[in-house]
């Protein structure tokens, strides 16, 4: 096997696998990142770069390559269990379940091909849950008058009381809940947090098995998983958090504008108008820095057109729900993000109505910049995890 070409540094801060292609450079940071939670092991991840080598752009051989390597882990996890080494096999599964999710992201359409190995994924991720002995981990559902919405709930460890705090998390335009357990669950999990982490309208398992298409009106997931936390008695519904990534940007500030039971929120990453912010990349699709393939935007919305899509991202504004955010909020972005401009970071933190909010901005000296900070993901994470513990923790 050929060594992979050594990638050279753009002119900014953050290392490119494939110079010159955002999307899949992007993505190698995001698996690389996630080694510290399990997500990935880095000789495994060359190699699949290497097969990809004099292939960049074709999101096909992408899928290919990854679909591959999550079936080597797959054989490989099942093969250990077999043997009655279960935590062999947990660790492997986690990093299959991972590896298959990012294959699918640059698949389109999502076709036969792409869903059974969504569906492989689903499975890893169960089998890691159901061997790993920390955490303990429950596959749930949210029930609701908008249909059932899936969902792990992450006990907490070290926790002082019999309730404890929980943080409520949800992807963005492309995030599963499988991967926001590899954003840095393990470490609130072990600071006392439990987390609820949901598939919410147009994401996951949501989108792909049960017809959920992205909506405006997200809270519609926000309310259930706090319905379905009320039920339980491990959890101290006065300090539930809602935090989510990305397009979580503007998720997370809806759902707690819309109901008054949580008691904190975070947004990792702006979003301000995301109509405006598609209609721009729209315009200039050949220069945009896109996280995932422009037509995942007409699977997700459900429609057949950019200007149908379009019509669907009309309610998507976080202007209209900023104000009825009254709890304590942090907002993160990174000075370099080439995906969400700092303008829409200083809007949405200007309109927020809590007294106690605070913006994070992540520079290029000290890394953290891109974005949603996939370049420096746990220092992302203790932000995160530290300013939950100074307002819920105690």
């Amino acid at each position: 096997m050929n060594a992979p070409a050594i990638p050279s540094a753009r002119s900014d801060s953050h290392f490119q696998y494939f110079p010159g292609n955002y999307r899949w450079s992007a993505e190698m940071l995001v698996v690389l990142s996630t080694a510290p939670f399990g997500g990935c092991e880095v000789s495994e991840v060359m190699r699949i770069g290497a097969r990809l080598q004099g292939k960049v752009g074709d999101d096909e051989a992408w899928f290919d390559e990854w679909v591959k390597g999550a079936d080597l882990r797959m054989q490989t996890a099942q093969e250990a269990e077999a043997k009655g080494h279960k935590f062999t096999a947990a660790q492997n599964y986690l990093r299959a379940c991972f590896y298959y999710q990012i294959g699918d992201h640059s698949r389109q359409p999502k076709d036969d091909i792409a869903m059974a190995a969504y569906k492989k994924s689903l499975e890893c991720f169960r089998r890691f849950a159901a061997l790993t002995d920390r955490p303990c981990i429950e596959v749930v559902e949210l029930p609701s008058k908008h249909g059932s919405f899936p969902a792990y709930f992450i006990h907490a460890e070290n926790a002082t009381a019999k309730r404890a705090p929980c943080v409520v998390r949800f992807g963005g335009f492309d995030t599963q809940k499988e991967i926001q357990y590899l954003r840095g669950v393990p470490d609130l999990v072990r600071r006392g947090f439990s987390c609820l982490l949901v598939d919410g309208p147009g994401q996951g398992e949501a989108i792909r098995f049960r017809g959920m298409h992205m909506r405006y009106d997200f809270d519609v997931a926000g309310t259930a998983a706090l319905d379905y936390l009320e039920k339980r008695d491990d959890v101290d519904m006065k300090k539930v958090a809602i935090l989510a990534m990305s397009l979580g940007g503007y998720y997370a500030p809806r759902c707690a504008a819309m109901d008054s039971r949580y008691s904190a929120c975070i947004a990792w990453g702006p979003i301000w108008d995301y109509y405006a912010t598609w209609d721009k990349r729209i315009k200039a699709l050949k220069e945009a820095a896109l996280p995932v393939p422009a037509e995942h935007l007409l699977w997700a919305t459900g429609t057949e057109t950019y200007e149908q899509a379009l019509s669907k991202l009309e309610g998507f504004k976080s202007g209209d729900v900023a104000g009825k955010v009254t709890v304590p909020f942090l907002l993160m972005h990174g000075e370099e993000d080439a995906q969400v401009s700092r303008a829409d970071a200083d809007k949405l933190f200007a309109a927020i109505a809590s007294k106690d909010k605070t913006m994070r901005v992540f520079t290029a000296a000290e890394g953290g910049a891109q974005h949603c900070q996939r370049d420096y993901l746990t220092l992302a994470c203790d932000t995160v995890a530290d300013w939950l513990l100074d307002r819920l923790g105690k």
